[in-house]
């Protein structure tokens, strides 16, 4: 077992994650078997959690683009808020590319506002962006009374039905994954199947979202932009003694990040309800700030975090009907039995204490509770994210690093 732990760890980082999903996905398949359901590994299940994953995507992104550049930015919900209403707007005028790039410049406008806070002026980071989460909803409303009530479907809450982008499906490989899912082998028909589901019934939107991790990752680590970017977030009085321009690039950093999370409100009008309407982010940022404390202040990791926060949701969609009524989300909970009790074994071996206690206290929780049920409620997924956070916060916190420098006052000349 230890040589081969030594042997995942001298793989390459961009080779882990498919052996950790390979392994996720072996254990959902041998839960499958034990619960007597179809649903954990199913094309529709995977389908389902990367449409509802990419606003969290888009918003983890765009709290990674302004953390590395050390302004903290809980503002990310706000900014979620503004895309919404700009992305309805843009699509009910210019169709559904015209709503993507309102909602973009809307969460870049959000952006803005914090630079101008937290850099020139030098607000405290929280203070001013719980100031945009609550400046941005009244904002919307204001907006919605001058321009949607005058529509036909509007009102003061909610702005008439547009148009989202077409779906569409890559053809050969989807095919290629369907005949590997039809010939039921297991753990490679359900792996089959799970990847079928990034490949069928996409949008371009969607797309743009996944590519939006690569891309990212790029800029931040292959560019001279983003390494000035992170240097601002590490250590900005040695970037200025360099010649780095600590506050444009600041500057930079926050207004990417609104901008990421006004695409994440344009999504979610243009491609989960069809229009804008008043609340409809349900503490998204806030879920994409998780995902980004989550993922280690990486793109990869903030992709990893949102497809997990987003499974259980997704797996709800497809779960709760006349037919099966919570019975697969029933069986996520011997899945994290199984997780905790792995983490319990490890705290064992580590001669941690505390963490076996709370690790082997919350698998056996978990155990009981699935023990004695039948079917899951209705509010389990949407709390499971947050039990994924205080379980990576509790277990892994030694392991996470923010940028050393993230939410420290800069004062240009200070050093």
């Amino acid at each position: 077992m230890i040589e081969l732990w030594n042997r995942f760890n001298a793989l390459p980082a961009w080779a882990r994650w498919p052996v950790l999903a390979s392994l996720g996905i072996l254990l959902l398949a041998v839960v499958q078997g034990v619960s007597g359901t179809q649903l954990l590994t199913d094309e529709g299940t995977a389908n389902a959690m990367v449409r509802w994953s990419i606003p969290i995507l888009l918003a983890g992104l765009g709290g990674l683009f302004s953390e590395r550049a050390g302004v903290v930015n809980i503002g990310l919900e706000g900014m979620m808020v503004l895309g919404t209403w700009f992305g309805a707007w843009g699509a009910l005028n210019w169709g559904p590319w015209g709503g993507l790039l309102a909602g973009l410049v809307g969460g870049a406008l959000g952006g803005l506002l914090h630079a101008i806070a937290t850099v020139t002026f030098r607000v405290d980071h929280i203070v001013s962006g719980v100031a945009i989460n609550i400046l941005a909803p009244g904002l919307a409303r204001y907006l919605s009374e001058r321009i949607f009530t005058g529509e036909v479907g509007g009102s003061v809450s909610q702005s008439p039905r547009v148009d989202g982008f077409d779906k569409f499906t890559i053809p050969v490989i989807s095919d290629i994954l369907q005949s590997i899912r039809d010939l039921n082998w297991f753990w490679i028909s359900d792996i089959a199947g799970v990847l079928r589901g990034f490949v069928a019934n996409l949008s371009l939107f969607t797309l743009l979202g996944l590519l939006l991790v690569p891309v990212s990752s790029f800029i931040l680590w292959k560019t001279r932009f983003g390494l000035r970017l992170r240097i601002c977030g590490e250590n900005p009085w040695a970037g200025e003694s360099l010649g780095v321009a600590i506050y444009r690039h600041k500057y930079m950093g926050v207004i990417i990040s609104g901008a990421l999370s006004g695409l994440a409100g344009a999504f979610i009008v243009l491609e989960l309800s069809g229009l804008y309407r008043g609340g409809q982010t349900t503490g998204r940022g806030f879920i994409g700030l998780a995902a980004l404390i989550f993922g280690n202040w990486r793109a990869s990791g903030v992709l990893i975090g949102s497809l997990l926060f987003s499974y259980p949701f997704g797996l709800s969609l497809v779960d709760f009907d006349a037919e099966t009524s919570g019975e697969a989300t029933r069986a996520l909970l011997l899945v994290m039995a199984i997780g905790l009790a792995a983490v319990a074994l490890w705290a064992l071996r580590s001669d941690r204490k505390v963490d076996l206690l709370v690790a082997g206290g919350m698998a056996a929780v978990a155990l009981v509770w699935y023990l004695g049920t039948q079917t899951a409620a209705s509010w389990l997924p949407n709390t499971m994210p947050y039990v994924l956070v205080l379980v990576v916060l509790v277990f892994a916190s030694q392991k996470l690093r923010m940028p050393k420098a993230d939410g420290q006052p800069f004062t240009k000349g200070a050093h």
